[in-house]
Formats: C-alpha cells, sequence, structure tokens
C-alpha cells in the first residue's frame, strides 16, 4: 500500500469508520446524537456541534483544495457557524461531513505519490503530507474532547 492510501485510511479511521486508535471515530460519536445535546453547552467549553463544524470546515478546505480551488479557509472563521436549531440541520450538516469527509478520502487515495511532498499551496504551509498529517492528528484532538463533552453530559464526569 502506498502512502497516499496509508493516509487516505488514516484519516477515514478517525472520521469514518476506525476504531484502531481512538476506539471510536466521528461518525460514531455523532451518528445518532440528538441535536439538543450536540448544541448543549457544558461549562465554558465549545459545544460538540461546534467542534464537528470545525473539523468539517477544514475537511471542506482541503478538499476544494484537492478539487482545484483556492485554500479558502481562515483560523479565525473556524468556529464561526450558524447555531443548529433542529434535528433536522444536524442530520444535514451530519451527511455532509461523512459526504465530504469520503470525498476527501477518495481524493487522498488516489493523489500520486510524489505529490505528497510538494507544496500545499504555498511554500509557508509546508507539504501535502505535512497538512494532512495534521488535519489528522488535529480531527483526534477534538475528536478526544467531543469523547469528554459527552461523558459529561451524560453524568460520567463531573
Amino acid at each position: 500500500m502506498d502512502n497516499s492510501a496509508k493516509l487516505a485510511n488514516r484519516f477515514r479511521e478517525v472520521v469514518l469508520d476506525g476504531t484502531w486508535i481512538a476506539n471510536t471515530n466521528y461518525k460514531d460519536q455523532l451518528n445518532n446524537l440528538d441535536w439538543r445535546i450536540a448544541t448543549q453547552t457544558v461549562q465554558s467549553l465549545n459545544t460538540i456541534s461546534i467542534l464537528a463544524q470545525h473539523i468539517h470546515y477544514y475537511i471542506a478546505g482541503i478538499k476544494n483544495v484537492f478539487l482545484g480551488g483556492g485554500l479558502e479557509i481562515r483560523d479565525q472563521f473556524s468556529f464561526d457557524f450558524p447555531p443548529v436549531e433542529s434535528q433536522e440541520q444536524w442530520e444535514s450538516f451530519l451527511a455532509k461531513f461523512w459526504k465530504d469527509a469520503g470525498e476527501l478520502a477518495d481524493l487522498i487515495e488516489s493523489m500520486p505519490e510524489g505529490k505528497l511532498y510538494e507544496s500545499f499551496v504555498d511554500e509557508k504551509y509546508g507539504t501535502y503530507l505535512r497538512n494532512l498529517d495534521g488535519m489528522i492528528e488535529h480531527s483526534y484532538y477534538h475528536l478526544g474532547q467531543i469523547v469528554l463533552i459527552k461523558k459529561m453530559l451524560e453524568g460520567g464526569i463531573s
């Protein structure tokens, strides 16, 4: 298996279907989650909904680059989302999250190996490999937060 396929599989693991690193993934944690829980505030922490949208923001932005577009995402806007106000809105967001994640995984997998070592958009951002590794690590970081927030909301942690 080449490195592009390995990266794509690591990305799928954290978002869509893996259990190797964290024994869970975003899809497992967020599917069948009531929107009221996803949007419930715990102390001063971000909500589950905001954290999921934050990760999706980066996935969609990187996918756009893979499709030939520009890098249009900015860190300063990565937590700015309209509130989720219904189960339908939540499920619509999740469907888009899973679709975009699956499509990005496919794009990563089909990327020629040599492209991993090329500059991502601009030399100052490093290589495709560095950015994809960073996105995977970033995703695990926030997945851990989601798991803990869910436990707090369920009364498992105080």
